[in-house]
């Protein structure tokens, strides 16, 4: 892939998260059912929400996601301490929305990430949030060998989540993006990631749970949001309908539909609607370069 195209696609995936996160954040919450009432069927990017954010307006989903990829271009060999400076600045501006697991890791930090995970899990009695699925998508937008993929996907994720469904599912979600990037069609980069597993029924029937913060729920209707849609704008629109945790769906389908696609190929009216796309354009060309660096 030549450098041109790779800057499409890695922007296009930047660029996805932020805008199914922005759609998404309008809806959170709410039932498909409430949806419907207020807004017939969103299409635009609008804000408000229970965040009351402005139109274009992010959440935690895209900045953290920028966190990692920060983190990543200050020291792509040994990322996590960057990335956890990153989160915990973050965290000081005094975020409108962030989640439970996040915030009690980041709350009570203390110098070691993964036992601040672990001591989150033990007093909380769970860690399989999607947080750390949300924000992977630059681990496997900057490294080029899987097996450097699939480390950092798992170091960035036991720093707040100490469960091992969500180490499996950023691993699943950086290879599909790995597929992307070589050419492969969003679904069959899918199928083949997620053939054999519990969640290969969301490919082809509505999944049978709630669109919830679970990681499992949250993955199984990404999936099938990127699948089934026929268009970047349908998976993001789908996301933001069904409600639920839709500003995470959202970005979490909305990347990897936006790398599959490239920049060039997202609604324009969506990109410049979003208020942070300066530093997503300086982060994704930083990427771009670092990745092909690689090569």
């Amino acid at each position: 892939m030549d450098y041109a195209r790779l800057l499409d696609r890695i922007k296009g995936g930047l660029y996805g998260v932020a805008i199914g996160d922005a759609l998404g954040g309008t809806t959170e919450f709410m039932t498909a059912n409430e949806i419907k009432r207020q807004f017939g069927s969103l299409t635009e990017i609008v804000g408000g929400g229970v965040w009351r954010l402005a139109p274009g307006e992010v959440t935690d989903d895209t900045m953290m996601t920028l966190c990692v990829a920060e983190g990543i271009l200050a020291n792509p060999e040994s990322p996590m301490a960057a990335i956890g400076d990153r989160f915990l600045a973050w965290y000081a501006s005094n975020p409108k929305d962030i989640g439970i697991i996040i915030r009690h890791v980041l709350g009570s930090y203390d110098g070691d990430w993964f036992e601040a995970a672990f001591l989150a899990d033990m007093e909380l009695g769970r860690s399989a949030g999607n947080g750390s699925l949300m924000r992977c998508l630059p681990v496997g937008l900057a490294y080029a060998r899987l097996e450097d993929i699939e480390r950092v996907s798992v170091m960035q994720s036991r720093m707040t989540h100490y469960d091992e469904r969500c180490d499996q599912t950023c691993v699943a979600y950086n290879r599909i993006v790995f597929r992307l990037l070589h050419g492969e069609d969003l679904r069959q980069a899918i199928r083949a990631e997620i053939a054999g597993t519990e969640f290969e029924s969301a490919l082809v029937a509505e999944p049978r749970c709630e669109p919830s913060g679970f990681i499992v729920h949250s993955w199984k209707w990404a999936l099938h949001h990127a699948y089934n849609a026929d268009s970047f704008e349908d998976v993001v629109q789908r996301a933001a309908n069904h409600g639920g945790d839709s500003d995470t769906i959202g970005a979490i389908a909305g990347g990897l539909a936006g790398v599959f696609y490239g920049f060039s190929r997202l609604p324009q009216r969506y990109c410049e609607a979003i208020l942070v796309r300066d530093h997503l354009d300086d982060v994704a060309e930083r990427l771009s370069a670092l990745r092909n660096s690689w090569l």
